[in-house]
């Protein structure tokens, strides 16, 4: 379940905001579920959709903010908006998350994204739900964040590898069933299926900084790239809805149809 919200800037901050603010999108989006459903919020940030094997799933992703005009200043890092308005994306698995739930908690809300240097309150204006894609089993999408796919190293370390990597189907393939799995409590019936990711223009290369300036600090790689993806229609609506590749909920991985 999509939602398209148009966000106006209040002007209380500013207009600058961090180059790497995905972070601090997600804590606004905690912050606002706090205010409305404080359990909910509970449950989905310290258990999420979880599997027998404890991994677990937080399963929405949301889009960088869209801005018809701003300005990117290199020496302190900052992203200034001077448009009025953005376009902010955002994605729930619908069981949990109705839209009478979203729309009554996000309305009229004002919140803050940043960082104390660099800080801007927006104001929401309009709650659009957008109607889903008619899924097939061959779809193309473009990022609207960095999709993120890691692979274990046998040191312990992810490495953070581009769609177009050998390894990058199973990756993905294995993610989306994980998913399946986690959000209605049974495997996929079956896992020969045709499955394949082709890579449609250049892969652009994003290095983000996740709670930038603090010792917890952590720098995750993924990429902004269009896709065909071949799948069932069942996993093509996981991978709409929450996500391609991990980190989803720190905002690597939203798709639109193209």
């Amino acid at each position: 379940m999509r939602f398209k919200l148009t966000l106006s800037l209040t002007g209380a901050f500013g207009r600058k905001l961090p180059l790497n603010y995905q972070y601090e999108q997600s804590a606004a989006i905690y912050r606002i579920l706090a205010q409305a459903n404080e359990e909910y919020t509970i449950w989905l940030h310290e258990n999420g959709y979880k599997l027998a094997s404890g991994k677990s799933f937080k399963l929405f992703s949301y889009s960088r903010f869209e801005v018809d005009k701003y300005r990117i200043l290199k020496q302190t890092a900052e992203l200034e908006i001077l448009s009025d308005n953005v376009i902010w994306y955002i994605s729930f698995l619908p069981e949990k998350s109705t839209e009478q739930f979203i729309t009554g908690i996000f309305t009229n809300q004002q919140f803050e994204v940043g960082t104390r240097k660099s800080n801007v309150r927006f104001q929401v204006q309009s709650v659009e739900l957008m109607p889903p894609p008619v899924f097939s089993d061959k779809m193309s999408y473009k990022t609207l964040s960095p999709i993120c796919l890691a692979l274990k190293q046998p040191e312990g370390y992810d490495q953070y590898i581009a769609p177009n990597h050998p390894e990058a189907c199973r990756l993905i393939k294995q993610n989306l069933l994980d998913k399946y799995l986690a959000s209605t409590g049974r495997e996929f019936s079956s896992d020969d299926f045709p499955f394949a990711v082709e890579v449609l223009n250049k892969s652009k290369s994003n290095l983000i900084h996740i709670k930038s300036g603090t010792p917890q600090e952590n720098k995750i790689r993924g990429f902004m790239c269009n896709i065909r993806l071949t799948a069932p229609v069942e996993l093509q609506r996981i991978a709409y809805e929450t996500g391609i590749g991990s980190k989803n909920s720190v905002g690597f991985g939203m798709v639109k149809e193209i």
